[in-house]
């Protein structure tokens, strides 16, 4: 029996697709980025909170090269860039998931013009990368403080304890 391709895949968009699948979207739109390497419920949390800042929720997501780069050891990223995008799409709260190879995700934000861009508690505004740019349209930025003390990197190291 052929099974067809679960819904959510229709959800990845290629990054020379996004702005035509952006156009379609309800504002305000929602922008934030990362890893995602192993999704927990850190992750989740913070992915339910920044979806209730607006309509849709945008996630451009570190391609494997550039989670590389930014150090966080060999192993990683644990989860290939499909699968991490994959586990993303399958969110109710998500509403689109792309990736950028780039060290940082601004070019991608200057594409989306996010209405809200956000990331995590452990940031401050005037360091989240597009912060100057967003607010210079009028946008909002935010951070989301965490509620449940989990990180891809903690996890690992629980594991290898174990």
């Amino acid at each position: 029996m052929n099974y067809p391709s679960p819904e959510f895949e229709n959800k990845i968009c290629a990054p020379s697709e996004l702005a035509a699948r952006i156009e379609h979207l309800t504002r305000p739109l929602v922008f934030t980025n990362g890893c995602f390497d192993i999704l927990h419920r850190g992750h989740v949390t913070y992915l339910a909170q920044a979806r209730a800042l607006g309509k849709k929720l945008i996630i451009a997501v570190n391609t494997d090269a550039s989670v590389k780069r930014l150090g966080k050891g060999d192993e990683r990223p644990i989860n290939n860039q499909n699968d991490r995008m994959a586990v993303l799409a399958a969110l109710e709260c998500v509403d689109i998931v792309t990736w950028f190879d780039e060290d940082t995700p601004l070019n991608t934000i200057l594409m989306c013009k996010p209405d809200i861009l956000v990331k995590g508690g452990d940031w401050k505004i005037n360091e989240i990368v597009g912060a100057k740019e967003v607010a210079s349209w009028g946008g909002k930025v935010h951070t989301i403080p965490f509620l449940h003390e989990r990180s891809t990197t903690s996890t690992i190291s629980k594991i290898r304890n174990s």
